[in-house]
This record gives structure tokens, sequence and C-alpha cells, in this order.
């Protein structure tokens, strides 16, 4: 079938992944290696020729580019097809003794392979520590546990570079367009190399036309925290969705995944914004108040009487909500903790960011983020992953 189009491109391939049985992993790998690959051609507006065939219980994925695709580029892929240099591609998938699943809406889908993919990472990662550990341990076989190693090493550093893109897609999406509210957002990850973080973000519309926005920083780091903040953003969004009281969504998130993962803890701050009337509730789970930037340049905390817990937390919940009308030309900061340590010192990093905040009060919302940031870390001696939200209400 030709294509013309990257949705339904890679929708016929999952389509054809579960009816086979594929399992999530190879189905997250096929996809991944057959959009890298078909994405330039389409979206210059040529059409890709798939076809997906299932025989002797192996599905065969067969891919036709406009131009040859070399074997050293092939060797790249989070997949590798059959040896060969030209322009069609094949891949034979091993498929289920029972018919899987097809996968629901493309954001569904992606977030499973996502997590398929993080987690095949985490495993190469525990892999790679394994063989350095017996590699000090012995004194034989030094060099083929070597070439194994740099093969590992290779192969995870591939793995990051490949979720990159489906984490900025899937797990940051960008700011949505509601009329009344500007919104801007930036992420800066400890690691520059690596795209894996705990803090993650997550905002929508509710049917009532209030913006809902979630914002977690996950104990830990790397893929593990990944995973753990993973969950509990898309938790959070389930209950919402359900029409849970705003109260209740950190201490019910947590009771339903504390049993779970008794390892995952989490700060969390939930915000509620009606644009027409700029009413905003904030619940606040053990994590970094808001900053109020006002058309005048005050700024000042939107901090709890009482500081609830995040999730994961003993007593976890948000007893004490924050209720504020945010005028026209207010703008509402929402960080995570990276932003105010980054000079081992949370009380002056605080401060600073009450002060450098005011002379933001009349610049763009989309750019206040990343210009904030880069104010507060030009001295660092704490590394984290930072996130920095910015919500301003439009006359």
């Amino acid at each position: 079938m030709n294509h013309t189009d990257l949705d339904s491109f890679r929708r016929q391939l999952r389509e054809a992944c579960g009816q086979a049985g594929v399992l999530t992993e190879e189905r997250a790998r096929a996809v991944l290696s057959a959009t890298l690959l078909a994405e330039p051609a389409i979206t210059a507006g040529t059409a890709v020729d798939l076809r997906t065939e299932t025989r002797d219980a192996l599905l065969a994925i067969t891919l036709r580019l406009p131009q040859p695709v070399p074997q050293h580029e092939r060797n790249l892929l989070p997949l590798l097809p059959d040896p060969g240099d030209g322009d069609t591609l094949t891949w034979h998938l091993a498929t289920g003794a029972i018919p899987a699943a097809v996968p629901g809406p493309d954001e569904q889908a992606t977030r499973e392979e996502m997590l398929a993919l993080v987690a095949h990472t985490d495993a190469l990662a525990q892999q790679q520590r394994r063989l350095k550990h017996e590699l000090a341990e012995t004194n034989s076989g030094v060099l083929a546990m070597f070439t194994e190693l740099e093969r590992r090493d290779e192969e995870l550093r591939r793995a990051h570079g490949v979720i990159f893109r489906e984490l900025e897609d899937a797990l940051r999406p960008p700011p949505p367009a509601v009329p009344g509210l500007e919104l801007g957002v930036h992420y800066s990850p400890a690691d520059p190399d690596s795209p894996t973080g705990g803090d993650l973000y997550d905002w929508f519309t509710l049917p009532s036309g209030e913006v809902h926005i979630t914002l977690v920083d996950a104990v830990g780091h790397g893929v593990t925290s990944t995973r753990q903040a993973i969950t509990v953003t898309h938790a959070i969004r389930t209950l919402a969705l359900e029409g849970h009281p705003f109260a209740d969504l950190v201490a019910r998130t947590s009771n339903a995944l504390t049993p779970i993962d008794p390892t995952l803890m989490a700060t969390v701050l939930l915000v509620r914004i009606t644009p027409a009337t700029g009413r905003v509730r904030l619940a606040n789970g053990s994590h970094p108040p808001p900053v109020l930037i006002t058309t005048t340049g005050h700024t000042r905390l939107l901090a709890t009487r009482s500081p609830g817990r995040g999730v994961g937390f003993p007593r976890p919940g948000t007893p004490d909500l924050v209720h504020h009308t945010l005028d026209a030309g207010d703008t509402l900061l929402l960080y995570t903790d990276g932003l105010v340590e980054s000079r081992k010192n949370y009380d002056e990093g605080e401060s600073r960011l009450l002060t450098l905040a005011r002379t933001h009060a009349h610049r763009p919302t989309i750019g206040i983020p990343r210009e904030l940031t880069g104010q507060m870390h030009d001295v660092v001696l704490h590394i984290d992953d930072t996130v920095v939200m910015a919500i301003r209400r439009t006359p």
C-alpha cells in the first residue's frame, strides 16, 4: 500500500503487528525503524510502499523507498532488516501463538512502544554493569568481554538516540492552544547526551473548559525515574478525565501506584486554570511552590499553609489548596527543583528566582522558560534536570 501520510503508515504497520501477535518491544523497533526511513520521503511529498504478509509463523514487512539504503545505514536502525543495499528493505518478525490486541489511538500505541524501549534500555544498562563486574573479576577472556562491552555500549547509545524524538513528542507535549492563555515550556536535561530524566509534565483541556497542568519530579535519575514519572503523569491524567475531585488526585494516584511499585516517589504540582476568569487552583505534593509575576513586576510564591506530600511519600495528598485569580497580564511560573538548586543553596536559589522573574513581567511568554533557566544556571555546582513552565493570562 502506498502512503503519503506518516500516521496511516504507522497505523498499517501497528495493525499488522497486532494481528500477528508480535511482541510490543519488537513492534516498537519495527515501527521506529520503518518511520526513520519513510519520514524523509513522506515529508517531501513522495509516496512509500509498505506491504505486510504473515507466513510460516513470521510476519514479513517490506518497505520500498524512492532511494536505495546502503547496508551501513541499515546497521544503525533499531531493528536490522535483511542484508542488502537496494531500495527495498524487509524485516521478518516472530508472530505469537495468539493474535495480540490491535493497538488503540496513535498516542496510546506510541506510549506503549516507548515504554517497551525504555524497559529494553534499562535491561541493557543492567547487562552493561554485569559485564563490567565480570571483567573486573577475571583475567581470562578479557578481549572477548571488552568487545562485548563495547557492543553493548554502542547499542545503548543507539537506543537512547532512537527514543529521544519519541520522548520529546510523546512525553514533552507542546503547549496547547487555549484562548485567553499564553503558554511556554523549556526542559533542560542534567546530561545533554541523555534525553531521559524524572522531570515530566502534562497539560490538556478538560470537558469543563478548565486547563489542567501536571508537573512531576520523580526521585532518582535515568530511565527508571523516567518510567516512574510516565506512570504518575498517565495515572493523574486518567483520574482527572474520570472526574475525580481535584483535591484528591495526588492521594488517589499514590494509593493506586504504591502497591504496584513501592520504590516510586515523586513530587507533584497540579494546576487548574479557568481561562475566561483567570481562576487558579493549586494542589502541591512536596513540590517547589509556583511564582506569580504580576503586570506591575511584583513577584511572590503561591505556597500552601499546610504543605502536601507527593506520590509514594508517607501520608500522601494535598489537604490545603491554593486559590488565586490571575489578572490580565499576570504570569504563573511552574518549575522543578533543578532550577533553584544549581548553586546547592535552595533558599538562595528561590530568592534569586523571585528577583530575576520580575524582569520577565512583559517579555514574550514562550521565551521566558528558556531565558530564565539560562539566567538561573549561570553558575552550576549541582546538576539536575529542570523543567520551567510559564502561563500568562491574556487580556
